[in-house]
């Protein structure tokens, strides 16, 4: 067993987040050691105990600004993680890029300590530069790409994903395709008499009503508005959008689509619980964005048995092929929406086999067990066999 530095987020909410926290507690199950390292503000400093437990130590890291997209952190940041790996001495660092000018000068750090270092590299892409933010996004790739040529290895998420970056230089013997995985045990479909009390109580709440779903940021690069123009063009008899999530468009957003447009503003959602009970509930999960990565939001729908439609932003539109799901172009999401939403309200067998083979597809591709075989088996091509803690 490995003992792994982990440098990633532990907040705000995000997807990097949810990635991280799983991804460390998966590998704790099987035995590695985990040092969360984190940017926060110091438990000293607040007056709380530091956690010194040896399974699990945390540090955090100073910052000056902290978002869902980047990080800014504090002038000294650098050498506490340099005191703090000399101090845990782990057999390797992974790295979930927070977006953090540390992220550049780790390379240098990690090669200084004689560590291996690994890289989670989350922005999300659209490889046919449709639009303003894939354009934006190609940008950061391009900024990225020749301090992750450095890194011992790149974890990316799909083939289109690696065929960008090396586009731009980062060798392919650098690059790991492993997408992101989900319990299918905690993400599935419902079942009659064993409902949880979360999802009771969304029945009574939306009784009569048939839901759809957007879960995730509510940004620019999510196209949410174009979701909800072709709502409120449809306005789909018998049914509501909920709307699970938060970010910087969410106000302008629910001033223009209100009640009489049949969407309800559901705000973000701490508890997975409740996420879950919202994926069980709603009959068509829906993700308009202009770029992604591989969203998990995605991935814990399909896995839920809830027909999912998505942009072929990213790696989307490939986990969807080939009839897992309905794949759009993000070019014209409204115009393609209205014409959906029709159907999909029509067609409740559609719906049903929709869900029914993307959760086939979650199972057979996107499960949170080959994802964390596929990262231990790169841990050992890294880490010589007899160094790794026992």
């Amino acid at each position: 067993m490995a003992h792994i530095a982990w440098l990633g987020k532990k907040s705000p909410f995000c997807g990097n987040v949810t990635y991280g926290l799983t991804t460390t507690e998966a590998l704790r199950q099987r035995g590695h050691e985990i040092s969360f390292i984190h940017f926060d503000t110091p438990a000293a400093s607040l007056g709380r105990p530091v956690d010194s437990s040896e399974a699990s130590p945390e540090v955090a890291l100073p910052y000056l600004v902290k978002s869902q997209v980047y990080t800014i952190p504090s002038p000294g940041a650098q050498r506490e993680l340099r005191e703090s790996l000399e101090r845990l001495k782990p057999d390797l660092v992974h790295a979930s890029l927070t977006l953090s000018p540390l992220d550049f000068r780790l390379p240098d750090l990690c090669q200084q300590l004689s560590v291996p270092l690994v890289a989670t590299f989350h922005p999300p892409f659209d490889a046919s530069l449709r639009n303003l933010s894939s354009g934006t996004q190609q940008l950061t790739y391009q900024l990225y790409a020749p301090s992750l040529a450095r890194y011992d290895r790149v974890v990316v998420f799909s083939e289109l994903q690696a065929d960008v970056l090396m586009r731009l230089g980062v060798p392919s013997s650098r690059l790991s395709i492993i997408p992101n995985g989900v319990d299918p045990e905690r993400w599935s479909p419902s079942v009659a008499g064993q409902e949880s009390p979360q999802l009771q109580t969304l029945r009574q709440q939306f009784s009569g009503r048939r839901v759809f779903l957007y879960m995730g940021r509510i940004a620019t690069e999510k196209n949410v508005e174009a979701l909800l123009r072709a709502w409120r063009l449809v306005q789909p008899e018998g049914c509501t959008l909920v709307v699970v999530g938060d970010g910087p468009m969410r106000q302008s957003l629910m001033q223009s689509y209100g009640a009489d447009c049949q969407v309800h503003w559901w705000g973000h959602e701490p508890e997975q619980a409740m996420r879950v009970a919202l994926l069980q509930l709603a009959e068509v999960f829906l993700l308009p964005s202009l770029v992604e990565g591989l969203s998990l939001a995605l991935l814990e729908a399909m896995a839920s048995g809830t027909a999912c439609v998505a942009t072929d932003a990213g790696a989307d539109g490939e986990v969807l092929q080939g009839g897992a799901g309905i794949v759009i172009s993000t070019q014209g999401v409204t115009t393609q929406l209205r014409t959906l939403l029709p159907v999909l309200r029509d067609q409740p067998v559609l719906i049903e086999e929709l869900g029914r083979r993307g959760r086939q597809r979650a199972l057979e591709r996107y499960t949170l067990t080959r994802n964390i075989d596929q990262l231990e088996r790169l841990y050992g091509d890294l880490v010589p066999q007899g160094t790794a803690a026992a």
